[in-house]
């Protein structure tokens, strides 16, 4: 089955919008009568909008689960061309991911892992390219290099920021911490510009913007510490969180089985190709009416869709204060992530930034086809308003910038022209969580507010999405036990 969303390019086919992927669900609705007044309506199926879902229906509550795409998982999908999984958004997982952990035991998903990258054969070479030529490391000089940068970057304290983020899975931001948030990474590395070796300052930035898909002046150094907190305060942490496992058969091998375990309750339905345009919550129940003006009633609601489309739908009454003007100021991260089938087999093993000049700054060799060709994996960002779709010489040229290659196939996403996203993973401006971070967690009546985009832990992870539909599903059964919310 083929979804609307992503693009592949080969030679022989041009550009085509829409990829194959097993997340796209037939049929793509099981409603069969508009009178039915649901326990609880759940909007999104990412992640969060799967758990809460299914969390939900398992407890017994008539649920109708919403989508406005043709597929399940959200900015986490995969699609599979000629029986090669591409990640379209979110990749990688680690066991020390609590809550994503806890969903791979229960589906008996712990041996379908594998490492991104391979440095047994091939170049295997770290190539750092700027503007005055390239220069060649060993991975372990990548290593040390990467880990000495960033080590200066959040030493605010002489602790590598554990005294700043002690706690990374608390809601609450101390002095210091806000002090931060309001701080942008370009303020911070202003501060310690003298510090830094002229290729320091290159990896610390290629790899903050490979994090926030922003811009220096536009990211929060607060959550860069945040996310350094999570990863355990080290280089090695970040790769081990951030980019070294996946599954070996795509992120929707994995989300699949979160609909399917809800639908099986035989409590859930669903319908999909159904952006939400509108949604009444006063009084005691929620009517939700879509684009093509299907109207839904229930007692109660999990909104899951992203901060960056909250305010294209219509609340009546209107969103509070505070939320408003989170999603009126929005999240920064505008990355653009391409994939490339190359036939260089010995760029298996290379890691790379290009930076600033190239419109592709962080890439790397994440797997190998079934046709034996590499598979490089590459991200752009804000920086350069980069748009793979809209030419894609300059997209093949954009892979050269790391080093020479036969590029076979383009897969990807553009996320910054998704309307149901409208950017990548979350990542805050200076001073959003400080101000709004409560505001985006808060109930407003029977609406529950549930998205990775504020997470208390791995916030803008598949992680986060999984804390947040477990959540907001406790919340909502509460309700109907009759109990005070959790």
């Amino acid at each position: 089955m083929t979804s609307k969303d992503g693009y592949s390019w080969t030679k022989a086919q041009g550009l085509r919008a829409g990829v194959p992927s097993i997340g796209v669900i037939e049929p793509p609705s099981n409603v069969k009568s508009a009178d039915t007044v649901y326990d609880v309506i759940v909007v999104g199926a990412g992640y969060c909008g799967l758990t809460a879902a299914r969390d939900a229906s398992l407890a017994g509550l008539k649920v109708l689960l919403l989508e406005a795409r043709d597929r399940i998982g959200g900015r986490s999908w995969s699609s599979n061309i000629e029986g090669y999984p591409y990640e379209m958004g979110g990749t990688w997982v680690f066991w020390g991911q609590a809550n994503i952990w806890r969903e791979i035991a229960r589906y008996g998903m712990q041996d379908e892992l594998e490492i991104s990258y391979d440095f047994s054969r091939g170049i295997n070479k770290y190539l750092l390219s700027s503007p005055q030529g390239t220069q060649t490391f060993t991975h372990e000089e990548e290593d040390a290099l990467m880990q000495s940068s960033l080590a200066k970057l959040v030493n605010v304290d002489g602790c590598l920021g554990k005294t700043v983020v002690p706690f990374p899975h608390s809601g609450v931001l101390t002095p210091e911490a806000r002090k931060y948030d309001h701080m942008s990474v370009a303020d911070r590395l202003a501060e310690i510009k003298n510090d830094l070796t002229p290729n320091e300052r290159l990896c610390a930035e290629s790899f903050v913007l490979l994090c926030s898909g922003g811009t220096l002046e536009t990211t929060s150094f607060y959550e860069f510490l945040h996310w350094w907190a999570l990863s355990g305060y080290s280089y090695e942490g970040c790769i081990d969180y951030l980019v070294k496992y996946k599954f070996r058969g795509g992120q929707s091998s994995f989300a699949i089985n979160f609909f399917k375990e809800a639908l099986a309750s035989g409590n859930l339905t669903y319908a999909f190709n159904s952006p939400v345009a509108s949604i009444q919550h006063g009084g005691n129940g929620v009517q939700i009416t879509t684009r093509a003006g299907q109207t839904y009633k229930s007692a109660k609601m999990i909104c899951a869709i992203p901060l960056n489309v909250l305010n294209d739908v219509a609340f009546d009454p209107p969103l509070a204060p505070g939320r408003k003007a989170a999603a009126t100021t929005g999240h920064v991260n505008q990355c653009v992530k391409v994939h490339a089938e190359i036939s260089d087999r010995d760029l298996r093993s290379f890691t790379g930034i290009s930076y600033p000049h190239n419109g592709l700054i962080y890439g790397f060799g994440d797997g190998e086809t079934p046709a034996g060709n590499t598979h490089v994996v590459a991200f752009g960002g804000q920086h350069n308003h980069f748009h793979p779709e809209e030419n894609l010489e300059h997209t093949k040229a954009a892979f050269q910038g790391f080093a020479p290659m036969n590029i076979e196939r383009l897969v990807f996403h553009n996320w910054s022209k998704d309307e149901f996203a409208k950017g990548a993973w979350f990542f805050p401006a200076p001073g959003l969580l400080s101000t709004h971070l409560k505001d985006m967690r808060a109930r407003e009546r029977n609406i529950v507010f549930a998205c990775s985009d504020w997470a208390l832990g791995w916030r803008s992870f598949i992680d986060g999405a999984i804390e947040e539909g477990t959540r907001a599903a406790i919340t909502v059964r509460a309700d109907f036990a009759g109990r005070a919310k959790l």
